[in-house]
């Protein structure tokens, strides 16, 4: 009799878990980047033990992100929050704080698909007898992968109970996808250009070809190689083809006197997007010295591009558990030396790993900002200017740089404020990334 007692007991206390839900219908929402409560029709399934039958009823919820305009690349941080699960408690026993788990799904939309898995943490208030169901929230965070509207709908969600027994109470949306709560748009990111160019010859005579070899060029892409006087284009032209690989080689014959580099680029005219160089190049003029005449001749001796560091560890500082936030810091001082001479500007861009931490835990790649900053020496034929704030990530920003220029060349100092927003409840402990910066 004892045994049959507790049985019921535990029946009655696990069926508290089910989600007593009253009928209803969906509301639409309006797309928009302000988040919008929605209703949506939710066939519930309580634990077995409770010996309660499914539960068909409405589920009011909305979506919140931390990012309405992101850009392809970033990671959006999602939080699922179910507002009124429109729950009660069908017993007279009350049930304890902190017992509820909750799982779901965000479905996306528009310009992106696919969903979104969020978790919450083992956290509810005490639910008297008789008295409703808590609210919860839940959070996760996806990667956006396609310019343009994507949308964003609450989904199928579960209720992990830990009370007596591990039960669950899984709840599905009846006729999905669920209304939209949010909607973002995404921007398309500018890839960053990495085509470089060396020239066999630094010098030579009118006439003289001297060979370009280049890489990071589109696969199979018509590439026009071609002189430079100043920002000018000359009549000196050659067209090579980028292997598999993208990297190109061809001979340029160079006729104008007035050159001082050499570019090559994709499409039918220069682009700073498409585009490698200028190098610097010099064309020795040998018109013969007229009689009773001497020509006396010097050189300056083209340098090199290069940067330094003032350190390689950059530690920010601490963030706590459950909270998350800002992890702050400054980038370790780079300085860009331009004494190559010519025309050619430069560019110094970065791209880093996610962070990985204990366990396998990482923090994403694209959550690493930075607010650059360029000084330039004074004396310096070039300006340097600081790349834009925001997310660096794997795909790469620009740090910082100089354009091309009739003259240039100088010294540069750069720095950054760098900025790992954590999310909240990522696993403690020391997380690292590396920040790769590379100059071209």
């Amino acid at each position: 009799m004892a045994a049959r007692t507790r049985r019921h007991r535990w029946a009655a206390v696990l069926g508290a878990t089910a989600l007593a839900l009253a009928g209803g219908g969906a509301l639409a929402c309006p797309a928009g980047a302000v988040s919008q409560q929605v209703d949506f029709a939710t066939h519930c399934i309580p634990p077995a033990i409770a010996g309660i039958p499914p539960i068909d009823g409405t589920t009011a919820a909305k979506i919140d992100v931390d990012n309405t305009a992101p850009k392809v690349g970033d990671t959006v941080t999602v939080t699922y929050t179910v507002v009124t699960p429109a729950a009660s408690n069908p017993t007279d026993l009350a049930l304890p704080a902190d017992i509820m788990t909750p799982t779901g799904k965000v479905t996306l939309g528009g310009a992106q698909t696919g969903a979104v898995t969020v978790t919450g943490p083992k956290k509810n208030d005490p639910v008297p007898g008789k008295g409703a169901f808590p609210s919860f929230s839940m959070t996760g965070t996806f990667t956006v992968t396609s310019p343009g509207a994507i949308t964003l709908a609450p989904g199928d969600y579960n209720i992990h109970t830990s009370y007596i027994l591990e039960l669950d109470t899984p709840c599905t949306v009846i006729s999905p996808p669920a209304p939209v709560s949010q909607t973002i748009t995404a921007a398309d990111t500018t890839p960053v250009n990495n085509r470089a160019i060396t020239l066999g010859s630094a010098s030579g005579k009118p006439g003289d070809g001297v060979t370009v070899t280049g890489s990071n060029f589109t696969a199979g892409a018509t590439v026009t190689l071609a002189g430079r006087a100043g920002t000018a284009q000359t009549a000196d032209t050659a067209t090579v083809t980028a292997n598999a690989q993208g990297a190109v080689s061809g001979s340029l014959v160079v006729n104008d006197k007035a050159t001082t580099g050499v570019v090559a680029y994709e499409g039918s005219a220069w682009s700073d997007t498409k585009g490698a160089g200028p190098a610097a190049y010099v064309v020795i003029d040998d018109t013969p010295v007229p009689a009773g005449s001497q020509k006396i001749n010097t050189k300056v001796t083209a340098g090199t591009l290069s940067m330094s560091q003032a350190g390689d560890t950059v530690d920010l500082a601490a963030v706590d558990f459950g909270k998350g936030g800002f992890s702050r810091g400054s980038l370790q001082t780079v300085t860009v030396k331009d004494f190559r001479g010519g025309a050619a500007g430069w560019s110094l861009t970065g791209k880093v790993t996610d962070f990985t931490g204990p366990g396998g835990a990482k923090i994403d790649a694209a959550k690493l900002g930075w607010t650059p900053v360029c000084l330039t020496k004074a004396g310096s034929p070039s300006t340097c200017a600081a790349g834009s704030p925001g997310s660096v990530g794997s795909a790469g920003a620009t740090l910082a740089s100089a354009p091309n220029g009739t003259v240039t060349g100088g010294e540069f100092t750069v720095d950054a404020r760098l900025s790992l927003n954590v999310p909240a409840f990522t696993p403690a402990g020391s997380y690292s990334g590396v920040l790769t910066l590379t100059l071209t």
